[in-house]
């Protein structure tokens, strides 16, 4: 793994066959992430801290939400990593669902969890966050921190500028997010944002609900998924592959 974690990028200009050098590698890195989830089905994205451990009362909440949404039929995709990523990944898996990690190379190596059909792992965050969206129809928030709050922005900023659909965007774990909802009202209060966009925004702490807001949306874009259980991705040869 190379030590900088492709941190060179933000060190100013280079010669320009190093630039393109660098973009190529970007292309490279796109296209392998393009063919290890070309097949993976539609998804949800679970987003959520590296950093809670077995027994968490937001570990339980994530098994219980991968659950729910492999139930549904979506493929359930994460960050690929420990804490809430590797609860969700599990709470899937333990419901014969699809299992899919999008992991990232870090300093202190972020190793991809044990409860993954198929992963990918990458050098480039802008990348990585670029596969968690396009396979996606919604995407849930749980509690985080720094990188959770970056892809939960980013997500409804792609929502709020039409560059994906306005897919439903659910935040759990209410009195974690409390003074980040406080914060989007004022913004409201501010005219900074509008009604609008908050219409994309869902807060609960009820996995039920949060499968009902899922099951609403994806109605109104006259689409669902059909169950299709891991064991298709394993007989298919597709389980547990590196890409």
């Amino acid at each position: 793994m190379n030590s900088d974690n492709g941190g060179s990028l933000y060190r100013g200009a280079y010669s320009r066959f190093k630039e393109l050098r660098f973009a190529w590698l970007v292309f490279r890195e796109f296209i392998r992430g393009f063919r290890a989830l070309h097949f993976v089905g539609p998804c949800v994205t679970v987003f959520g801290s590296a950093r809670f451990e077995e027994g968490h009362p937001y570990y339980e909440l994530a098994c219980g939400v991968g659950g729910a949404i492999a139930r549904m039929g979506f493929t359930v995709m994460t960050g690929g990593g420990p804490g809430l990523m590797e609860a969700a990944n599990r709470g899937a898996r333990d419901a014969g669902g699809r299992s899919i990690g999008c992991n990232i190379e870090l300093p202190l190596e972020q190793k991809p969890n044990s409860f993954l059909d198929r992963y990918v792992t990458l050098r480039h965050f802008f990348v990585r966050k670029v596969l968690l969206f396009k396979y996606s129809y919604a995407f849930i928030i749980l509690p985080g921190g720094f990188g959770t709050m970056d892809e939960f922005f980013e997500a409804l900023t792609l929502i709020q500028t039409q560059k994906i659909s306005n897919f439903p965007l659910i935040v759990m774990g209410q009195d974690y997010w409390a003074r980040l909802q406080e914060m989007i009202d004022e913004m409201l209060r501010a005219g900074t944002i509008s009604e609008e966009d908050l219409a994309h925004i869902h807060y609960t702490d009820s996995i039920e609900q949060a499968m009902e807001i899922l099951r609403t949306s994806m109605l109104k874009f006259g689409f669902f998924p059909r169950p299709a259980p891991s064991r298709i991705l394993r007989e298919s040869g597709l389980a547990s592959r590196k890409s």
